[in-house]
């Protein structure tokens, strides 16, 4: 049976580079592609970063049952959710995944596969860190959202609270400071997962 390895971190903690790192370095793993309401940004692939979808497509899939976890932001540009979609991709009985989202996310996923398949990669930085990235990711967009920017920071201080962490007894967390160091650390512990 296959497992889920499922970064875990706050917006600017460097998940999805991390998540495309190691799918090169395990090209054994899947990747799932989540769903969002919320506009492409510059640089993102449809299908390939998210699915992109409209509020009513989603909407649509809670409607039919499909919906494993979802979470909806309050942004300054209305309501962006985000979500995984039971849409025929995940094989667990066949093959193991790499994941990225919010405790949030992780949380309702591990419900809905349970503990054995799901394995958390907590992913830690600095907050002043998370900000110094998060802003030099906005202005590298073509209509760089600051305001935005700014919400989720202080969205992400609060969903990721010392006690909302605590809740999930992470064995471990990886502190990604140092790029390399972390993708080393996270590549030797889904190694040993693997073998």
């Amino acid at each position: 049976m296959g497992k889920i390895f499922y970064l875990i971190g706050p917006s600017a903690s460097g998940k999805d580079r991390l998540l495309g790192e190691l799918t090169q370095r395990f090209p054994q793993l899947r990747t799932l592609v989540m769903y969002t309401t919320r506009p492409i940004r510059s640089g993102e692939t449809p299908d390939k970063s998210y699915h992109f979808i409209t509020p009513e497509v989603f909407e649509e899939k809670k409607a039919a049952g499909l919906v494993i976890e979802s979470r909806t932001y309050h942004t300054v540009y209305g309501p962006w959710t985000y979500a995984t979609i039971d849409d025929g991709t995940i094989e667990l009985e066949k093959y193991s995944y790499l994941m990225a989202g919010t405790l949030e996310s992780y949380g309702q996923t591990l419900r809905y596969y349970g503990a054995d398949h799901v394995m958390p990669l907590y992913i830690e930085v600095e907050p002043g860190l998370r900000l110094f990235r998060a802003l030099a990711r906005e202005r590298s967009q073509a209509e760089p959202k600051y305001a935005e920017m700014c919400r989720r920071f202080l969205a992400d201080e609060e969903d990721f609270s010392p006690e909302k962490q605590a809740a999930f007894h992470f064995p471990k967390k990886y502190v990604n400071n140092d790029f390399a160091a972390c993708l080393d650390e996270l590549s030797a512990v889904i190694e040993k997962e693997l073998s």
